[in-house]
């Protein structure tokens, strides 16, 4: 079951098309990555998702519901965590939640068990703590326990994971893997190497357009080069590597050797034979696969 649907957006600004034909299908408890450079047209896009920009043409889904220029309808299936999430910083989260749940509507008896709920599974259990004494990491933990307040089914994170440190960010990213079980999470982060991390698949729109997207492994194979990474324990055995083989495959790199062949098994089954021969281990051996960084610069030079 799709919890999102975007069907042909496009989106025009006086005469700047910022969005066009943008569809995207965000299945049920997975992590959908959505990334592009700046001014892409991806916070324009979550904007439509959530009901606070009219689409010039197409449509949107939520939850078998078609989404509405400012009407709420749809967002009561939605949480969402902007990129700096904002508090009232004298509170305490539980204060700052509890709130957050009396304006929504939320049932006292009900509030209280969620709220503890909440703060244990972003694991600030912080007492009386003021927000204004929370770290950035915090903050984004906290963000997140109030987007999952009222049990969405859609949760829109934008940059969850900026401006962390390394284990800030692991924190935020490990608590998102967590949360499929509970909800379903557009993840939008110019971090690559965290929406490679976490994300089951993943959009990439360039000027407007979604350019690619499918799981990671899907993408991998569209944007695949043949061929190999390798790396020697001593530079004779990489510089006797190279003069055996640079007459008849392109070779780069200087520290670790990447070999690029038209025929995979067919170079493998030669290598393999040569460490053979030569009684040479090499230290890293493995076929080369493109990382979502690669693939980004390749889809954004278009």
């Amino acid at each position: 079951m799709n919890i999102l649907e975007v069907k042909s957006i496009q989106k025009d600004f006086g005469k700047d098309q910022v969005l066009k034909d943008v569809s995207i299908q965000v299945p049920e408890h997975e992590i959908y990555g959505f990334v592009g450079e700046n001014g892409a047209g991806k916070t324009t896009t979550m904007n439509i998702i959530l009901g606070l920009l009219p689409a010039t043409s197409g449509e949107v889904v939520v939850c078998g519901q078609k989404v509405a220029y400012n009407n709420q309808a749809t967002n009561r299936e939605i949480g969402y965590l902007p990129d700096v999430p904002a508090f009232y910083s004298f509170y305490s989260a539980t204060e700052y939640l509890k709130l957050v749940g009396q304006l929504t509507g939320i049932k006292k008896e009900e509030l209280d068990n969620r709220v503890e709920e909440l703060l244990n599974l972003v694991n600030l259990n912080s007492g009386k703590r003021r927000i204004s004494n929370f770290s950035r990491g915090m903050k984004q933990r906290l963000g997140l326990a109030q987007a999952l307040l009222n049990r969405p089914k859609l949760i829109i994170c934008d940059e969850p994971t900026s401006a962390l440190d390394p284990l800030g960010r692991k924190e935020v990213l490990d608590l998102m893997v967590s949360l499929k079980k509970e909800t379903t999470i557009l993840f939008s982060s110019h971090i690559l190497e965290d929406v490679e991390k976490v994300s089951d698949q993943i959009a990439i729109l360039h000027k407007g357009k979604i350019q690619c997207s499918g799981s990671l492994e899907e993408i991998k194979k569209s944007y695949h080069t043949n061929g190999f990474i390798i790396d020697f324990e001593n530079s004779s055995n990489k510089k006797q590597f190279y003069e055996s083989f640079i007459d008849h495959f392109r070779i780069e790199g200087e520290e670790v050797l990447t070999v690029y062949t038209e025929n995979i098994s067919e170079a493998g089954r030669i290598f393999m034979d040569y460490f053979a021969a030569n009684a040479i281990i090499p230290k890293l051996f493995q076929q080369l696969e493109p990382s979502l960084e690669a693939i980004f610069m390749e889809v954004t030079k278009r």
